[in-house]
Formats: C-alpha cells, sequence, structure tokens
C-alpha cells in the first residue's frame, strides 16, 4: 500500500447532513480493501478559483490515505459518477 493525498470539493448548497453522507462513503472506499484513512480535514466553504457548473463556492475536504491501487481507481469513478461531487484529485505521496 501506498500513502495518498486527496481533495474534493462538495457542492456549497449540500446540507450538513449530506456532507457528512459523502465523507463516510468516500472514507468506505478506501477502508474497504484494508486501507486506512489517516487524515481528514474539512476545510469548510472557500470560494473556487473559477465557476464550476454555475457554483463560485465549493466545500473542500483534504484527506491523506493508505490505500491500494484498486481504491484509488474506486476513488476516480465514485467522484466522476456522484452528483454533489464538483471537483477531485488524488496524488501519490
Amino acid at each position: 500500500m501506498k500513502q495518498y493525498t486527496g481533495m474534493y470539493i462538495i457542492r456549497p448548497n449540500a446540507t450538513e447532513e449530506q456532507v457528512k453522507a459523502a465523507n463516510e462513503a468516500i472514507a468506505t472506499i478506501f477502508t474497504q480493501d484494508g486501507g486506512q484513512v489517516l487524515e481528514v480535514a474539512e476545510w469548510g466553504i472557500k470560494e473556487l478559483a473559477y465557476e464550476i457548473n454555475d457554483f463560485s463556492k465549493g466545500y473542500y475536504v483534504k484527506f491523506v490515505v493508505n490505500a491500494t491501487n484498486e481504491a484509488v481507481a474506486e476513488y476516480d469513478r465514485i467522484c466522476n459518477i456522484r452528483e454533489d461531487v464538483i471537483r477531485h484529485i488524488i496524488v501519490r505521496d
């Protein structure tokens, strides 16, 4: 397993329960394959550098995980499908 740092931006009109559900769902992606979530930092709502899907703000979440390549691929796949995630990235440390 390798260590990765990632970030995703949730649409700003999501409720607190929706944000919590998204965070839990994304953490589950990494823990179900034996990986571990080392750190999660919720930065809250911040201004975007440019509009994304007509949103000028977004709810930022940064995380650090130990994960397999399959879990990283699943993270990309799930974030592309989820309507509440407007941007995401993950890089190997």
